[in-house]
């Protein structure tokens, strides 16, 4: 079983996929950029530390939509354009979970959509 979940409460999405799907009891969520979900447009411009709020405030709004919470995040995946920003982003990303954070990769791309400094996706399990 599975079925998609969206949020007007974050941003629509920007091509051919869904803000998340839930498949059993797992909530699989896109990676989110630092676009305002009213707005459609860029926040921060070269602030590493507003543009991964914004990350995280799009993020908390698909994980509500799908059931869950950061309390229920396995795994998320952090995308950053340059690793000099990851004490910055860390910082930020931290302070959403504060006991038994989830499993986490974080990697260097070359590049982001619409030139966003850092991106994140999360896995959550729902009702459990």
């Amino acid at each position: 079983m599975r079925s998609q979940v969206h949020s007007d409460d974050a941003p629509k999405a920007i091509g051919p996929y869904s803000q998340a799907i839930k498949a059993g009891n797992l909530l699989f969520c896109s990676g989110q950029i630092p676009l305002d979900p009213k707005s459609g447009e860029m926040v921060g411009a070269s602030d590493v530390k507003e543009q991964a709020k914004r990350v995280m405030k799009n993020l908390e709004a698909v994980l509500a939509a799908g059931g869950a919470s950061f309390a229920s995040v396995v795994k998320t995946t952090i995308y950053l354009k340059d690793l000099a920003d990851f004490g910055a982003v860390n910082e930020i990303y931290g302070g959403y979970f504060k006991e038994a954070p989830p499993a986490r990769a974080t990697v260097q791309v070359a590049g982001l959509p619409r030139g966003a400094l850092v991106e994140i996706d999360a896995i959550a399990v729902v009702g459990g």
